[in-house]
């Protein structure tokens, strides 16, 4: 009886020995499936270039050891990204589908211009974006993005817009393509901008250069 219960330990202890063998092996070629390709859709030839080259400095080792958080933690500092998504293949693919963030307008901050995107983050001027508006005064990029909104929401049409003039005193400027100055209300809602491009709609007012809408109820207009 001692005996068979002796050989029954022995195979067992063999079978354990067997098993973290086979799973030892296992671990040791799952660390040669080292990250080989990284493919990133959705920017221009250059800025995939350019991520790619950051991401391979973290120096990935398998696909089972990648720190998402890290890589979202890359991405996120990235001013031309609105929003991804990364994927993992076996055994060593990671895929990276990326939006491209709009670009609204050009600001000057420190005497160097920036563009600002819809993700309100500041960007280098790529110097493509020719048609863009620019932004003069020092707004915050939240309220900007705000006040596109409002517009946005408006009969006008944000891209009849040159220029935009911000001051201290939280106002908005507009100077149209069609050389017409609008000078708005500090109180901006979506029914005073459909009110205000109403009244541009009348036949008398294209002779009129600048449009002062500032006060309530009362609209004065300059040659």
């Amino acid at each position: 009886m001692h005996q068979r219960k002796s050989k029954k330990i022995l195979i067992y202890f063999f079978l354990i020995i067997a098993i973290s063998s086979i799973n030892n092996l296992s671990l040791n070629n799952l660390k040669l499936n080292n990250i080989n390709d990284i493919k990133i859709s959705g920017l221009s030839k250059n800025e995939n270039n350019i991520l790619f080259q950051e991401i391979k400095k973290m120096n990935l080792e398998n696909i089972f050891s990648i720190n998402s958080n890290e890589i979202s933690h890359l991405i996120d500092t990235n001013s031309l990204i609105e929003n991804y998504e990364v994927k993992k293949k076996y055994p060593s693919t990671i895929y990276i589908k990326i939006q491209k963030t709009k670009f609204y307008a050009k600001i000057n901050i420190n005497d160097e211009t920036f563009l600002i995107g819809s993700n309100g983050k500041l960007s280098p001027n790529d110097f493509q974006n020719k048609d863009l508006p620019f932004i003069f005064g020092k707004p915050d990029i939240k309220e900007f993005l705000n006040f596109k909104n409002i517009i946005d929401q408006s009969k006008f049409s944000y891209d009849q817009i040159e220029n935009l003039y911000f001051y201290p005193s939280k106002r908005w400027d507009l100077k149209m393509k069609n050389n017409v100055l609008l000078k708005l209300s500090k109180n901006l809602t979506i029914e005073y901008l459909n009110d205000l491009y109403e009244f541009l709609g009348q036949d008398n007012i294209e002779q009129f250069t600048i449009v002062d809408a500032r006060l309530k109820n009362q609209i004065i207009l300059n040659e």
